[in-house]
């Protein structure tokens, strides 16, 4: 495989399609320990907030004031 002037290569078609790499995708180089160079898929899905599952399921019918009271010590 030959290095354009520019420094590009053409990923063959064979690994984009077993990467799931489209032109929208990003890659990264990576050298390893054996000075091989390594492309990886960069994984640019947002990651789930932890509460945003259960964000609107209470069923408390309580107003906010109500339920800061209940969390508030009187001691």
């Amino acid at each position: 495989m030959r290095i354009t002037t520019k420094g590009q290569v053409t990923i063959p078609l064979e690994i984009r399609k077993k990467m799931k790499i489209t032109p929208a995708s990003e890659v990264d180089f990576i050298i390893g320990k054996d000075d091989r160079v390594y492309i990886v898929k960069v994984d640019n899905t947002p990651p789930v907030k932890r509460f945003s599952k259960l964000r609107g399921i209470a069923t408390v019918k309580m107003s906010t004031e109500e339920i800061m009271a209940l969390t508030r010590s009187e001691a």
